[in-house]
């Protein structure tokens, strides 16, 4: 089976949990810095319209499928995924990787306040884990400088960046050679999960993968765009490009 299913543009890894924590282990004993970035539809969407991004993602050493809509899109081009990795359900996963190999956690994102509160939770549930430092995601650009060297002065081994997507991702590729962090991840909404300012979907919507439509019922005003209107365009786009594949034409050159 390939290790690897493009979605619109974009390289995804075809892994378990277990196969993707070993590779991330691989990545902090070989040493240098790393990205782990998750992709759903709304993410492949903009890709989709943001070459710049696109890139930013494809540049990343490991790319993890999150949601329905990916899996959906990878099946029609007879790829199937062991395991549907959500961010929020993977995150905490390689918390305890952390933890247990000894390795220091730095969360950057959300509201003030948020992801210190986050930060005593993960010391909760993961006990001995290591949060060296927080700080919020509500910076200027002004504070950006200090922002980074906040982080580099707490030199962790592991960043969980919560800005959101594109941007999350696009900060991390901007600064990682400055930060020279082992592993670098986008996070979306956990750090608001892990603190209790976001619920998560009951069990019964998540495993039916439709944790989707009980964010859209929570935040309507936030999110219709995001699925009502989006998750439509995606399958059109994934539909459009197995059809140019099974005929043999390229949709675009950019995904060669």
């Amino acid at each position: 089976m390939s290790e690897v299913v493009t979605v619109l543009g974009v390289k995804v890894g075809v892994f378990s949990s277990q196969v993707a924590l070993e590779r991330v282990k691989g990545f902090l004993a070989k040493g240098g810095s790393h990205r782990l970035f998750f992709v759903n539809a709304h993410t492949l969407n903009l890709a989709y319209e943001d070459p710049e991004y696109r890139d930013v993602l494809n540049s990343a050493e490991l790319v993890l499928n999150d949601g329905i809509g990916v899996e959906i899109a990878a099946r029609l081009f007879g790829v199937s995924f062991p395991e549907n990795l959500v961010g929020t359900d993977f995150i905490p996963k390689l918390c305890a990787l952390a933890r247990d190999l000894n390795l220091s956690l730095y969360l950057l994102g959300s509201r003030p306040g948020v992801a210190e509160l986050a930060a005593a939770k993960l010391q909760i549930s993961f006990p001995g884990i290591n949060v060296v430092g927080t700080h919020h995601g509500y910076f200027s650009k002004e504070e950006e400088d200090e922002v980074v060297r906040a982080i580099q002065e707490a030199s962790p081994d592991v960043l969980l960046v919560g800005f959101g997507n594109p941007f999350q991702e696009k900060w991390i590729a901007l600064h990682q050679r400055l930060l020279r962090i082992p592993l670098s991840v986008g996070v979306g909404a956990f750090i608001d999960f892990m603190a209790g300012r976001v619920r998560r979907a009951p069990w019964w919507a998540r495993r039916a993968r439709m944790e989707w439509v009980f964010r859209l019922v929570v935040e309507p005003r936030r999110l219709w765009r995001r699925y009502i209107l989006g998750n439509p365009k995606f399958l059109w786009r994934v539909l459009r490009a197995r059809l140019f594949t099974a005929i043999g034409w390229r949709e675009d050159d950019r995904w060669a």
